[in-house]
């Protein structure tokens, strides 16, 4: 039975955009019905619009078989879940002239969009406990991935006593705590990819012990050679490298590794405010995606041009029943 909050949308949310929502949503639920696992991409600052307090539940209730995200996601709910009471928000943004941002700059606070995430608490609070397990892993010549070392850092505990968020509202401890695949294409123009880079730089940790973006291409290769018997679709929260990295597995898997049998992508949705333009892929409508060898014909395709942080968590609750 669904709740208030999905019966609304059905009441309501009937043309345009907003038709599409539930079109989108519908398919997604089927698609799981069917015994299709589904792939989340996740760009943006999501983490940072607390994405965590529904997606933690999409994850909890095998919504999701995997992920793809930035690394600035990969990271920020982490830093929300220990630094949630520094962060300031800033509503008049639009209205910030240069010396106004400066001054943020000088107390620390740097800003996405609407909200300022605070330096010395999130960052440098991650960056003394995520130190220590690179170093260690380092000193053993261990190689893990990104993702893999955050999931070290949660589950060992050393973060517990700055919790200020509920745990459950976390979707990287709800992922931790299931060992989810993610997929963190770029992770290295991320902060914790920049401090990585930084002790690199000084000698501290050589830069094999993180695992490569060539090696997560091939970890989802495996994965999805292994897990597509039923299907996997593809559900994308903006746009950039954390969607175009993953869907490129199927044409290589098909054209650079002839694997003839590989299925397309059985579902695609895209959640996104960027205009169709000169080459843009973040505005590229989805049946571009078929002379791209990503999608076929018969896909069920969706594009919901909106803002993901009103539209994402609308489709979630639509999952959950809510």
């Amino acid at each position: 039975m669904k709740g208030p909050i999905s019966q609304f949308i059905e009441k309501h949310y009937l043309h345009f955009n907003s038709a599409s929502l539930v079109d989108a949503a519908k398919e997604y639920e089927q698609q799981l019905a069917n015994g299709s696992k589904m792939l989340v991409s996740m760009a943006g600052a999501m983490s940072t619009a607390e994405i965590g307090k529904i997606f933690a539940e999409i994850i909890r209730q095998d919504k999701v078989q995997i992920i793809s995200c930035t690394g600035a996601n990969l990271e920020e709910d982490i830093m929300n879940l220990v630094a949630h009471s520094h962060y300031e928000r800033v509503p008049n943004y639009r209205d910030l002239t240069p010396e106004d941002e400066w001054a943020l700059l000088e107390r620390g606070l740097n800003r996405v969009t609407d909200t300022c995430i605070p330096e010395h608490e999130a960052f440098r609070r991650l960056q003394k406990h995520i130190y220590k397990i690179w170093k260690d892993a380092d000193d053993k010549g261990e190689r893990y991935f990104p993702h893999e070392f955050m999931y070290k850092m949660l589950l060992s505990g050393v973060l517990e006593e700055y919790y200020e968020i509920d745990l459950k509202d976390s979707w990287m401890y709800a992922a931790a705590e299931k060992n989810l695949p993610i997929i963190v294409p770029g992770w290295e123009d991320s902060t914790m990819g920049n401090i990585f880079a930084s002790y690199v730089i000084k000698g501290d940790l050589k830069a094999s012990t993180m695992k490569s973006g060539i090696e997560y291409m091939t970890f989802l290769a495996d994965w999805y050679s292994k897990n597509s018997s039923n299907g996997i679709g593809f559900f994308q929260i903006g746009g950039g490298i954390a969607g175009d990295f993953p869907i490129c597995v199927v044409p290589m898997l098909y054209q650079d590794m002839e694997m003839h049998d590989v299925p397309f992508w059985s579902y695609f949705c895209q959640i996104s405010d960027s205009t169709t333009s000169y080459g843009s892929y973040s505005g590229a409508v989805p049946n571009e995606k078929i002379t791209w060898g990503k999608l076929d014909i018969k896909t069920p395709k969706f594009i919901i041009e909106s803002d993901a942080t009103i539209v994402a968590p609308l489709i979630f609750a639509y999952l959950l029943d809510l």
